[in-house]
């Protein structure tokens, strides 16, 4: 078992559970991920579901409620600073089952690279800044016994392996940005909660960080079809001045967070990625001794950030992955854990991407009887019977 040796593509959250995984389990692995270190850009996330369960069964559970923050509910404003509908995230932890967490996507990522400390040294190398194009990968692939996609919803290692991007990509109709801002005034004002315009074809959202920080969340109505990834969805302006554009006029509060937009705001496709298939044993090269690809993560199986379960199954997928590939003693057993992972897997990420279809729906009122609608289902939330309609509407149904 010390001689497997796998090549890991993408340093998230996914790729480094699966690194410590594997390295717990005797391997050699190998990340290799293109950003020049740990990515600060990311939105916060409610972390519950199966990654609560996976969390708690691999040890890692501990440093991410360490991580997480406490929130007390989640308000819908208008541009004035009205409240128009408030949600208890007390009452949103009963309703999810009990245990959630609210964690900043780039603390997620930095408590899984932690975690790496668990493994005996010398099983997991992370490089950053490292290349991952096509040759990059053939290059490392080499002398590995399996390669495994990790690099998001726009992976080169899928790209490579199973076909170009538009095959897989299917936008949901919105962007989302997400930056980091220094503002103790706000900071101090909004502390402890969620603040969300309540507006139409778009949202704007904030939180208080530990720190005199605020991490700002924007979501705006695309028509674009997404293909073009780093593509402006209906103009040639660059991310900041977009928008500044798209959400001029919803306050105060969102033109202050809007003048200190950083020059290059994260600000992508909201999207899923369909794949009929998982893993191949069959690269995309001339070179017969490629290794068998899978992808793990949103590599293969995106569910966007409507469904409010990306962390949560990244984290539970990528143990999953370790469980049935770590105890494999030689190549000739990896194409059977890899077609287990993904015949395993597959269920609760089609669940969850239906759930993020049927969000797509209401997430942004596209008028004003769409946003009255949505303020009457929040309030109803703590009303009997009409809150279980909420939870599945919010939580989302994940298969058992």
């Amino acid at each position: 078992m010390d001689g497997m040796k796998a090549i890991v593509v993408g340093a998230g959250i996914a790729g480094l559970v699966t690194a410590r995984q594997l390295g717990l389990a005797g391997w050699e692995v190998e990340v290799i991920e293109r950003s020049p270190g740990p990515r600060k850009d990311g939105y916060m996330m409610d972390f519950f579901g199966p990654g609560v369960e996976a969390s708690e069964r691999i040890g890692l559970y501990p440093r991410l409620a360490a991580a997480s923050y406490r929130v007390e509910a989640a308000q819908y404003v208008t541009p004035e600073g009205r409240v128009t509908s408030s949600l208890s995230y007390r009452r949103f932890a009963d309703l999810a089952g009990g245990k959630v967490l609210s964690l900043l996507r780039p603390d997620m990522e930095l408590a899984a690279l932690d975690a790496l400390r668990d493994v005996p040294a010398g099983r997991v190398e992370v490089r950053y800044g490292a290349g991952v194009g096509d040759a990059a990968v053939r290059a490392f692939a080499a002398d590995a016994d399996v390669v495994i996609g990790a690099d998001g919803i726009h992976s080169e290692v899928r790209a490579q392996a199973f076909g170009p991007e538009p095959e897989f990509l299917r936008p949901l109709g919105m962007r989302a940005a997400a930056f980091i801002v220094t503002e103790p005034i706000l900071n101090a004002r909004f502390h402890n909660r969620f603040i969300l315009t309540d507006s139409i074809d778009r949202m704007a959202g904030l939180y208080s960080l530990r720190t005199d920080e605020v991490a700002a969340f924007l979501v705006y109505r695309d028509t674009a079809d997404g293909a073009a990834h780093d593509a402006a969805p209906a103009t040639l302006l660059d991310a900041r001045a977009r928008l500044r554009e798209r959400f001029a006029g919803l306050g105060p509060t969102v033109d202050r967070l809007l003048e200190l937009c950083p020059e290059h705001p994260y600000d992508d496709v909201v999207a899923q990625i369909v794949m009929p298939h998982w893993q191949t044993t069959h690269r995309h090269t001339a070179d017969r001794r490629a290794a068998p690809v899978v992808l793990v993560g949103d590599a293969c199986g995106a569910v966007s950030l409507l469904a409010g379960q990306g962390g949560s199954l990244a984290i539970a997928g990528a143990a999953l992955l370790g469980d049935l590939l770590g105890p494999v003693a030689g190549p000739e057993g990896i194409p059977a854990a890899l077609a287990a992972f993904e015949d395993r897997w597959r269920p609760f990420v089609l669940t969850a991407q239906a759930s993020g279809r049927r969000a797509a729906a209401s997430f942004l009122p596209s008028g004003p009887l769409a946003r009255l609608l949505r303020r009457w289902v929040i309030r109803a939330s703590n009303l009997p019977v009409i809150d279980g309609i909420v939870a599945r509407s919010i939580v989302g149904r994940i298969a058992k």
